[in-house]
């Protein structure tokens, strides 16, 4: 009892001593016992942040690698307090070091260990998350590099092989939290799968390959290393289920960008910021998430302004805190656009011609892809996935229906199949029946039964004249001429069975490169 009263009083007396002593004499006697610490300690600590700075905006990367690395040493057998996490139809266990606990790690001989500090910040419900890395001093200038790339490796082979894709998806963001939400991607979308005619299947796998093999290429040229795909075409053309099989074969993780919960230009940096490497940035129907088209024709038909002296609106506010072309721009081929490595951004459209043409040039879509209505090649590719079939005798009668102008999109076709797969005659007959509606000009989705195609009056489309490959450059029409509005049923509803694969052919110079701010 004695011991325990005299601990008490000192308390008492620490307390009196800290509440009569001057503030900066406290800093200064704290500075000197943290000082006495380290020259008595045999260890060297190095802190971790989750975010560079104190705004919450850049993310560390050794810090995700410093999370990824203590996954895949298993620390189990080292921490005696773990959380665990598994999400949805995955075998694959998460660990994450619960907050003030240590991991033990070894490295050339040497004992080392993780701290995960969490500490919530002063009148505020959010938490700055730290790794404190513990090593010993007199070793720690010939350990501490080799040891962070040993991390950095082990980090990105356990992302690459083992770890699960996600999908992120942008929300409201504040200080010190991601302005990022994921779930697990386990679309199974592949290149195998999809109904693509083969050169096209050919040339974009070609194309992922070098860009994903091209990292030291484009820092010889010195571009910034990023690829950009338009993909357009009708609803129901495979789209997304593209999109899926790019991440799929490039292992990337998929972050959808929804431009409208997106404020202004400042946010949306930060938002292009916070997005790993090796991943892939995706803005759907970028002619309809925001007026993006209209910014420029909007200066251009502006009055002069008025000298008159008003209060500020709640519009102009609203129009001033926006996403503009401009920031646009920036982020997917400005300065902005460097922040980060081997990136691939995919805009998607239902008409190309809808879209500003500046987002269309070379070095912002690299590469446009046109999908549309299945040829016999993507037909015999459905009905191998959906029906097990490597050939039927009505595929004589379904490519005379394809050559008269009665081809349907890949949803459209994969419906149909869906819906009759027990039975996979009657999937193709319906699916020439529907065919037939489509060159009557019926309603397709109407159509069920079974049904032959006759002959038609349409004549076929040349293969002779489809064309693989064009410039980018060639879209016709100029920024000038663009009147920000959509262009209505301009070829993209015709119901066109030539798909064109634009891919950007043109060598990759350094006065190319020059030229991608004009």
């Amino acid at each position: 009892m004695e011991i325990l009263s005299q601990m008490w009083s000192l308390l008492g007396l620490l307390t009196v001593i800290q509440n009569i002593l001057p503030t900066q004499l406290l800093a200064w006697l704290h500075c000197l016992s943290e000082s006495l610490q380290d020259f008595f300690s045999s260890h060297s600590y190095f802190d971790v942040p989750e975010f560079n700075g104190y705004g919450g905006v850049d993310v560390n990367d050794l810090y995700r690698q410093v999370t990824l690395y203590i996954n895949s040493i298993n620390p189990a057998s080292t921490c005696r307090h773990l959380s665990l996490s598994r999400s949805k139809s995955s075998t694959q266990i998460s660990y994450s070091v619960a907050p003030n606990h240590t991991v033990v790690d070894s490295f050339r001989s040497s004992r080392l260990s993780w701290t995960h500090h969490v500490d919530t910040v002063e009148d505020s419900l959010e938490e700055r998350r730290t790794f404190t890395l513990k090593l010993p001093k007199h070793s720690r200038l010939a350990l501490i590099a080799p040891y962070l790339d040993h991390v950095a490796a082990r980090a990105a082979e356990f992302e690459r092989v083992l770890l699960d894709r996600r999908l992120f998806t942008n929300n409201a963001r504040t200080s010190y939290d991601s302005g990022w939400s994921s779930v697990a991607f386990r679309h199974p979308s592949t290149f195998e799968t999809l109904a693509l005619e083969p050169d096209m299947k050919k040339q974009l796998v070609e194309d992922l390959t070098a860009f994903a093999d091209g990292g030291e290429f484009y820092k010889k040229i010195g571009r910034a290393w990023k690829r950009g795909y338009l993909l357009y075409g009708p609803p129901g053309a495979g789209k997304s289920s593209l999109i899926a099989a790019m991440a799929n074969f490039l292992r990337y993780d998929v972050y959808d960008l929804e431009l409208s919960k997106v404020k202004d230009n400042s946010e949306l940096r930060a938002l292009l910021i916070q997005t790993t490497n090796r991943s892939i940035i995706v803005i759907e129907d970028i002619d309809c998430s925001i007026d993006l088209t209209g910014d420029r024709a909007t200066k251009s038909r502006r009055p002069a302004p008025v000298k008159k002296v008003r209060r500020a609106s709640s519009d102009d506010d609203e129009e001033v805190r926006r996403v503009t072309l401009s920031g646009l721009l920036n982020c997917t081929d400005g300065l902005w656009s460097c922040c980060g490595e081997e990136r691939v951004i995919v805009f998607t459209t239902n008409q190309r011609g809808a879209v500003d043409p500046a987002l269309l040039r070379c070095g912002r879509m690299d590469v446009h892809v046109s999908l549309g209505t299945c040829g016999m090649h993507a037909v015999r590719a459905l009905a191998r996935n959906y029906l097990g079939l490597d050939s039927h005798a009505l595929f004589g009668a379904v490519e005379s229906c394809l050559k008269g102008g009665g081809a349907l999109t890949p949803a459209q076709i994969g419906e149909i199949m869906l819906r009759n797969r027990r039975d996979a005659d009657v999937a193709v007959k319906a699916v020439l029946a529907a065919m037939q509606a489509q060159i009557s000009g019926a309603d397709v989705d109407a159509v069920e039964g079974r049904g032959e195609c006759h002959g038609v009056a349409r004549t076929p489309e040349s293969m002779a004249d489809r064309r693989l490959c064009e410039w980018p450059d060639n879209l016709g029409g100029s920024a000038e001429k663009f009147d920000g509005k959509r262009r209505k049923d301009r070829g993209s509803c015709n119901r066109e069975s030539k798909v064109n694969f634009l891919v950007r052919l043109k060598p990759l110079t350094k006065s190319d490169s020059g030229r991608r701010g004009g």
